[in-house]
């Protein structure tokens, strides 16, 4: 996949130096994937919550931390739109 929105996801790692290696393992695994649906993501991460319009929330360094993506599944494009810690989350408008 290629991964569109990485400086998010480096502003994210920046405030939250602890998520780094969790964020870094998800992103050298999503650069390799060939999610071709949403079921191919679950197959990986039973615990990603599939939302509509091909958005996918990513649990980081256990439920601490959450990341919403949006799939081009066809174009094998992954857009990394937010991150932030669980609190952040659940003021997020899905």
């Amino acid at each position: 996949m290629r991964i569109v929105g990485r400086e998010v996801l480096h502003e994210f790692i920046l405030q939250h130096a602890d998520a780094a290696p969790a964020a870094n393992a998800w992103l050298a695994e999503a650069e390799e994937a060939h999610w071709r649906t949403p079921m191919d993501v679950k197959e990986r991460y039973p615990h990603a919550s599939i939302l509509s319009n091909n958005r996918v929330i990513f649990n980081l360094k256990g439920n601490k931390y959450r990341m919403e993506v949006k799939i081009g599944y066809q174009n094998e494009i992954v857009l990394i739109k937010r991150a932030g810690t669980h609190a952040e989350y659940s003021r997020w408008r899905l």
